[in-house]
């Protein structure tokens, strides 16, 4: 039976190994063709590259690495190729294997679904294939349900820094500007390595999804929770929260030490239904997630302390679920203006935190 192909997700392009060289092709690219960098999209940590969209479905993946063979397969999984996304890649990986065609599979610490697996056609082409709906194929795709946006089901995280207002008086433009790189670094690294995807980034804050995946109404429990899949996001959401938190802790640290400045990190997370697309006008337009339960997960991250992470009710449950062994504290409910209901949430507390938050109301009870 043949491979079903989805769409073509994107084309990898090699470029020099440093990130001035990357750069430089990055320029390029958005200077003389006009292209965009997605910024919701990034390698591997430590591989310098960008993500340029290109139209509506499709991207240029720069990589800026000096090659990695493999012995066994003889492919280098990161030499140009070209991406598609697949109905199923255990099917597929399955289907090479009955035809005997070589390949090389790359597995990912998020499952079986995140795998890529790399083959080559007989002109010596290498061609990739990975899971359509694990990363950003679907959302991208023509299936989307409404003008470019779909219904999807998974975990919603914001972050952001304490303390940034007194760095940023503190410095000089120039000194703030590589310390935040260095904030986003543990973040959208802490992101990465739990299969999320950053869709957001301005000042200090970051907004990522986990799992995002089509909604299927039949697939919902009577909590309103949506699939395996979707519990499975909202557990991920919580380990790179943590991850988060406990390596800006070392950050803040080193920079209390040089610089004299107190900061930390609040996290909020929600999961549930949310709709996916480009948002924008015809001159500026940006792929992201919109709904309610980006609104709360926003709420979560803004009432969050220093050092601690808020999650709603949906998130709990998926940490129960996959078992995971963490610190979770029940509050107070949280009101949240312009909605109906108050949120249960719960809270991976800060062993120490310095609150910025003195001056304002505590969490509304219901």
């Amino acid at each position: 039976m043949a491979i079903k192909v989805v769409e073509l997700h994107h084309h990898a392009i090699r470029v020099g190994p440093t990130g001035a060289e990357v750069d430089a092709v990055r320029d390029f690219y958005v200077d003389v063709l006009g292209l965009a960098v997605d910024p919701g999209r990034r390698v591997r940590s430590g591989i310098p590259g960008h993500w340029l969209d290109v139209g509506d479905h499709a991207q240029i993946h720069l990589m800026g690495v000096a090659g990695c063979h493999d012995e066994v397969s003889g492919i280098d999984a990161s030499a140009p190729h070209v991406a598609l996304a697949v109905a199923d890649i255990a099917q597929a990986r399955a289907e090479l294997q009955r035809l005997g065609v070589p390949h090389r599979v790359l597995e990912r610490p998020q499952g079986p679904a995140a795998m890529q697996v790399f083959l080559k056609d007989p002109a010596g082409n290498l061609v990739e294939l990975h899971q359509a709906g694990f990363c950003r194929c679907v959302p991208r795709s023509r299936r989307a349900e409404t003008e470019g946006h779909v219904r999807s089901h998974g975990a919603v995280m914001f972050a952001d820094m304490r303390g940034f207002t007194t760095l940023a008086e503190r410095l000089p433009p120039a000194a703030v500007v590589p310390l935040l790189n260095e904030y986003f670094t543990v973040l959208i690294d802490a992101t990465d390595a739990h299969g999320g995807t950053v869709y957001h980034l301005a000042g200090d804050g970051l907004m990522a999804g986990f799992g995002v995946e089509p909604a299927d109404a039949a697939d919902r429990d009577a909590g309103g929770f949506a699939s395996p899949h979707a519990a499975a996001a909202a557990s991920h959401a919580v380990q790179a929260a943590r991850r988060m938190l406990a390596g800006f802790g070392e950050l803040a640290g080193r920079w209390k030490s040089a610089l004299d400045v107190e900061t930390g990190l609040g996290v909020g997370i929600h999961a549930g239904e949310v709709i996916a697309g480009d948002v924008g006008s015809r001159l500026h337009r940006r792929y992201t997630l919109i709904g309610d339960t980006v609104n709360v997960a926003a709420r979560l991250g803004q009432r969050a302390r220093a050092g601690e992470a808020l999650f709603s009710r949906s998130v709990q449950r998926a940490v129960e679920q996959a078992g995971l062994d963490c610190p979770v504290l029940p509050l107070p409910k949280l009101v949240v203006r312009g909605r109906a209901a108050p949120v249960e949430i719960w809270c991976i507390p800060a062993g120490e935190r310095v609150d910025w938050r003195a001056n304002e109301p505590a969490l509304e009870p219901a």
